[in-house]
Parts: structure tokens; sequence; C-alpha cells
């Protein structure tokens, strides 16, 4: 996995490295394409997946994090099931945020963990049983839209509406995991986080292809809002997006004194946290991240300097909530 995407991806005219590297583009994209058309095994349940047509950051997890709870609200017993990227365990393990670690399990699943029952597991059928021997009633997977391991009776594809497909191409010319065309005949519907001309290119596809096309926001969450206005913070992330937190921060009436940008997934040590603390206290700022990078910083941060720190979780906010609902329901009558 890319821990930050390049900057020419972005471009909305495919730059000439962009150019030179499309060949390989067109292979991979090929390749990526023919697996995301192999049969999957069942494994009981209905499994929904939710993925994203780009390498990088979408808004998956906390999407994932919001179809769980309208499930929970149906009476569904729903378990979030996930690779577990940069953890050592290769599963399949239910998470355990009280014993495990990101180390042992990776971020997203240890922040997932916090908000529905999530499995990982390096085999996506092996995760699929064991969430079923546990009592779940239906499986959300983050992330493997692309992966054919298990039949998906429901397949979302998550797109943020600011960046949308970049320059359009497929890895390593751009960030598509194939052509956006043949992804889409290959999903159920678009979820499109924020709005944009990039989006509105992807909707536009999607409606071409008679997809349904749901609009969506994330929001900070709890007392974030109340916490960022008027302050001035440095930000801290290692999120694939860091863009996209530093606009929630201003959104939220926050002003960013300076950022700490790191990788996504970074592992954080000792010296980060010691460089932004000084940072903040350069800046006479507090610090603000984000509740994934909250998962890795909390056993490092010192008690000191926990009040000058914001961790800012957030949610999504379906704009039309009974459009979800209905998808949502319906997969519930086929089954």
């Amino acid at each position: 996995m890319l821990r930050r995407a390049p900057r020419f991806w972005w471009r909305e005219k495919p730059t000439l490295l962009a150019r030179l590297l499309q060949p390989l583009g067109l292979i991979y994209g090929r390749i990526t394409l023919r697996r995301m058309q192999q049969p999957g095994a069942e494994v009981g349940l209905p499994i929904i997946c939710v993925g994203n047509f780009i390498a990088g950051g979408a808004g998956k997890t906390p999407t994932a994090i919001a179809i769980a709870r309208l499930l929970d609200e149906r009476g569904e017993k729903p378990f979030v099931l996930m690779r577990g990227y940069g953890g050592r365990l290769a599963g399949p393990v239910e998470v355990d945020p009280d014993r495990h670690r990101a180390a042992d399990v990776g971020d997203e699943p240890l922040l997932m963990a916090r908000h529905a029952r999530t499995v990982i597991a390096r085999d996506r059928v092996a995760g699929g049983r064991l969430a079923r021997g546990l009592g779940a009633s239906i499986v959300v997977m983050d992330d493997g839209l692309q992966n054919p391991s298990l039949v998906k009776h429901l397949k979302l594809a998550v797109v943020d509406g600011s960046s949308g497909m970049g320059n359009g191409l497929c890895l390593p010319a751009g960030p598509l995991r194939a052509p956006l065309a043949e992804q889409l005949s290959e999903t159920d519907a678009v979820i499109m986080i924020g709005s944009g001309d990039p989006g509105d290119r992807v909707t536009a596809a999607a409606r071409a292809q008679q997809k349904p096309v749901l609009h969506a926001a994330l929001k900070p969450a709890g007392t974030a809002v109340e916490q960022l206005r008027g302050q001035k913070v440095v930000a801290l992330s290692g999120i694939g997006r860091p863009e996209k937190f530093a606009a929630t921060l201003r959104e939220a009436g926050a002003t960013i004194a300076a950022e700490q940008v790191h990788g996504d997934h970074h592992a954080y040590g000792q010296a980060d946290v010691a460089v932004t603390i000084a940072a903040a206290q350069e800046h006479s700022a507090l610090i603000a991240t984000t509740e994934k990078d909250w998962t890795k910083l909390a056993p490092l941060w010192p008690e000191d300097a926990r009040g000058a720190l914001i961790v800012v979780p957030v949610s999504l906010v379906f704009a039309e909530p009974v459009a979800i609902t209905g998808l949502l329901a319906a997969l519930a009558k086929a089954g």
C-alpha cells in the first residue's frame, strides 16, 4: 500500500510522466479487472463491501462505521471485516481494543473496533467464517472491492468528491485500480463524500450506467467543533489525504499554525511526539490529530501534554439517509 500518493496523480491533465507510465497502467488495470470478475466463496452471511476505485484514502472506514451503525439500528448483528494492514497478526482474530495495539492489528481496525465488532484476516474467507461463528448476522467488509475471495451481495464504492479519480489513469500512471467504467459495472452504488468537479464527473459516469449515487459528508463528531472553534492548532496526521484533515480543521473554525504530515499508517515514535509538542509551543498553539492517528499516539503521549491535544473524530452523514437505508432493506429482503 502506498504511504503517500504521488502528486502527479491528482492533476486533471496527465503529466508526461503519467503518459510514460500509462502502458503499465493499462496492463495493471486489465489484471485487476479480471480479478474483480472472478467468482468468490459464500460464508453463509450477506456481505456488504465498502471499497473504492482508487489507491489511497477516500473515506471507506467512516463509511463502514456509519453502515454498521445503521445495520445495528435495524436489529442486525454486524461485524466489520478488515485485512489488518500494518499489524503483525494475520488473523482471523476479533480485535479487542483493550488488549490489542495498532502494531498487532493495524491502526484502522483498532479504530473500527471502538465502533463495531471487528475481525481482521488476511484470508477474507476465514475472516467471514469467524465472524459468523461469533454471531454475526451480516458482514461489512472495509476495502476489498477488487478482492475476489468472497461473494459480495452489496458493493459500494466510496469516492472523494474533491479529488475524484485524479488524472483518470490506472496504477502506476494514476490512482485508479482499473478503468472507471469497468469498475462501475462491477459496483452496485457510489457513495460520494463531499463535492467538487472531480466528483461530478464520477457522478455523471455512474448515472450513465444507471448506478445510484448517494451523497454524504464527513463531519467532526462529538465536541470537536466546540474545541476547535477559534483555536490555533498544529495539525498532526499520518493518513492518505492529509489535506482533507486540514480542510476539516478549517471548516470547524480552527487556524492552522503548522502541519506535521506523515505517510499513511505512519509508525509514530517518541521523536515525532516531541517535535510536534515543540512546534505547538513555538506557535502557542494546540495540537489536533485524527482518531486514527490517536490509536498509535496514545501510548506515547506524555500525560502533562494531554491538555494541549484535540483528537478529532469524524462521522459520515448521508444527505438522504433514506437512500442508504433502502439499499440495506433491499439486501435484507433478498437474503
